[in-house]
């Protein structure tokens, strides 16, 4: 049950950060991402599979494409929170 309220709790999270990325630099979704790294536990698929995103999202990021950056950013939390 508290996995199941914490998934929940997650997943509001990813809702209100994705919604928040729409107005905010992608740099502070970048943020938000390595915090929520930094207490994940992934498998190592997983862990290459978020690293290949925000790899992907830190060079639309740095070319001033936030819209996709952010989206490989939210791509990436999806799996961290899963």
């Amino acid at each position: 049950m508290k996995a199941l309220l914490a998934a929940a709790a997650v997943s509001v999270a990813v809702l209100a950060i994705q919604a928040y990325a729409e107005d905010a630099p992608c740099e502070n979704m970048l943020e938000n991402l390595r915090t929520q790294l930094k207490d994940a536990k992934l498998s190592e698929a997983d862990a290459a599979k978020v690293k290949e995103l925000e790899d992907k999202g830190i060079e639309r990021c740095t070319a001033d494409d936030d819209a996709h950056a952010d989206a490989y950013f939210a791509e990436a939390l999806k799996i961290i929170v899963k």
